[in-house]
């Protein structure tokens, strides 16, 4: 009975193609429009997963990494002083106005730190030396900046806030959520800069915990001597970044009305194609009843076909979202498919074509054996 659908399945292999390729198509748009999802979270959160901090100290009720207020940078010296802490150290972030060659201005997200190394941060540089930033009017930008600044390499000059910046080295994979571009530079430099904005003044303070600590009691104490910010494990402060990207610019929403588009056509297509195959063949599948055939046996034959359909069409939609990673790449996007999206992806079409062959069944099932033996 398995062979009678499997047969009945490729009976018309045009129509088989139509089946997968519309599963296939599908099977890509979630995969591309989620991986695209994923990559850019990931980009909203990698300063602070490769920073490697602890704890994260925030002006109160800051919403989100790139959007910050600044406070007292003298307030790193209360962290320090609380039991537990085995490294604290200020860290700026800031917008910055870049001046190109062609007479263009670009913005750049700029760090500022007293020693990178320390902390990891850039943790890929490409050329130059992280120690030259501290040696003078110097700043490193990472290599996607040259999407929206062109080609530049170490020893080049840019107008950095209206002053001359030397470039002594590049970066690789530190972008913003906003596709911006990254700079590293010294915090004293970064100061002297935006002295309005900056001077006295630091955007978090960053807090290694000493081994053996307690991290929920170092953070409550952190908390009291500091009332005025907030304090998050490096966790709960990737989590709230996230939150604000997907609940406050529509993406979450983008993603998943485009995930159901999808889902949507895979059924349509399967459910067309086994209902028409279905309607074409129901004297074999009257004679299947004839011979005393029920009607679970009728729906593990739809099943099978619907299984194939699945298979295949997911083999034929994830080949192409795997193949489109560099081209994405190459616009500046991160197209991230992990295991778990690739499992729930393939869970999902496999279920979404069986319920489509319920179409089918709710037809077959009330079919009379006895026309079989009609002319």
């Amino acid at each position: 009975m398995v062979d009678l659908g499997l047969k009945t399945l490729l009976h018309d292999k045009v129509r088989f193609l139509i089946t997968v390729s519309g599963v296939a198509f599908a099977v890509t748009l979630v995969l591309v429009q989620v991986g695209l999802f994923v990559g850019l979270l990931d980009n909203s959160t990698i300063t602070i997963r490769k920073l490697g901090a602890d704890l994260w100290i925030t002006s109160k009720n800051s919403p989100n990494l790139d959007f910050v207020h600044q406070f007292p940078e003298s307030n790193l010296y209360r962290a320090r002083s609380v039991p537990g802490v085995e490294r604290a150290d200020n860290l700026i972030l800031s917008f910055m106005q870049v001046s190109l060659p062609t007479g263009a201005e670009e913005t750049a997200v700029v760090y500022a730190m007293e020693d990178f190394e320390r902390w990891g941060v850039p943790w890929k540089v490409s050329s130059g030396s992280l120690d030259d930033l501290k040696r003078g009017a110097y700043i490193m930008f990472d290599e996607s900046a040259t999407k929206r600044f062109g080609a530049f390499a170490p020893g080049d000059y840019r107008e950095v806030m209206g002053q001359r910046l030397k470039i002594v080295g590049t970066t690789q994979e530190a972008k913003s959520f906003t596709t911006t571009p990254l700079g590293f530079m010294d915090f004293e430099r970064e100061q002297e800069l935006q002295p309005s904005l900056l001077a006295g003044k630091t955007s978090y303070i960053v807090i290694k915990v000493a081994p053996g600590a307690d991290v929920e009691r170092v953070r409550r104490e952190l908390a009291a001597r500091l009332p005025y910010n907030d304090v998050y494990t490096s966790g709960e402060w990737a989590e709230r970044s996230r939150s604000y990207w997907i609940q406050n610019t529509g993406i979450g929403f983008n993603a998943f009305l485009t995930v159901f588009l999808g889902c949507l056509v895979g059924v349509v297509v399967v459910a067309q194609t086994l209902y028409t195959s279905t309607m074409e063949h129901l004297k074999e599948f009257g004679t299947v009843k004839a011979i005393g055939g029920t009607n679970l046996d009728i729906y593990r034959m739809l099943g099978k076909q619907a299984s194939i359909a699945a298979v295949v069409g997911f083999v034929l939609g994830y080949v192409p979202a795997q193949l489109l990673k560099p081209v994405i790449a190459s616009g500046g996007l991160k197209l991230i498919i992990v295991p778990e999206l690739t499992a729930v992806t393939f869970a999902g079409t496999l279920l979404l074509c069986l319920l489509a062959a319920l179409i089918s069944f709710r037809k077959v099932a009330g079919i009379d054996p006895a026309l079989v033996f009609r002319s």
